[in-house]
């Protein structure tokens, strides 16, 4: 005979509870589980209050629809999904896709160390599975703000430099052609060059018609010594 129980449809409530975890646990970059055993419920209310501004959304479940929620999303929490349970999640805020995980993880801890009956136990992080010791470590880390901050005054530094090696070129080549002006020199230097190059130049042609006659004047005075001795040869003939 079958349990009643079994066939039974689940109650439309519960089907919404596990939607609801379901989609939050795709959604949101991580996710934290907690024990909240012993905590007042103005406890709980501060710690909302604190995650809220960080996109952090903290809520109480049943640990059945958690868990079924969760294979649902084929997300492993079961080892964390005993005692009385609440989910922390780092959810997208305005411009922000991912979530301020960092702070979340932040207020939880600077939490649990106020508080001894808080615990946390583990959770997930960008749906991978994450142990305390791992939330912990990302408490760790700088806020964002620091961290762009830090990143800002990096890049801004050599910029700074770069901008003032820009500045400094046109002022000290003013001052290099001043002091060449001063000086004199570009002009005087430039001048007798040209000078020279426009000499030079007509004076090669001067200097060739001269050795040309010079060179004539030799053959005609060897001409004329070749023929003196056959004159006189030719006058003793005769």
């Amino acid at each position: 005979m079958d349990n009643p129980e079994s066939t039974r449809e689940p109650r439309p409530e519960k089907v919404a509870v596990v939607a609801e975890v379901k989609e939050r646990l795709e959604t949101a970059t991580s996710v934290v589980v907690t024990e909240y055993r012993g905590l007042t419920v103005a406890q709980l209310q501060q710690l909302r209050g604190a995650l809220r501004p960080a996109g952090g959304r903290y809520k109480v479940y049943k640990n059945t629809l958690v868990r079924r929620a969760a294979d649902e999303a084929g997300m492993d929490l079961e080892e964390h999904l005993t005692g009385p349970t609440a989910l922390a999640f780092a959810e997208p805020v305005g411009d922000d896709e991912r979530g301020d995980v960092v702070t979340v993880a932040k207020v939880l801890r600077d939490f649990a160390k106020a508080h001894p009956d808080f615990v946390i136990k583990g959770g997930l992080f960008d749906g991978q599975p994450i142990d305390a010791d791992g939330i912990r470590a990302l408490a760790d880390i700088e806020p964002r703000e620091v961290l762009l901050a830090r990143l800002a005054g990096a890049i801004a530094a050599p910029m700074q430099q770069f901008a003032g090696l820009l500045q400094a070129l046109p002022r000290d080549f003013a001052y290099g052609l001043q002091a060449l002006i001063d000086k004199g020199g570009a002009g005087e230097v430039s001048e007798p060059a040209a000078d020279t190059a426009s000499e030079s130049t007509p004076e090669e042609p001067t200097d060739a018609a001269e050795a040309g006659e010079v060179s004539e004047a030799a053959d005609a005075e060897s001409s004329d010594d070749a023929a003196a001795p056959d004159t006189e040869e030719a006058g003793e003939e005769e």
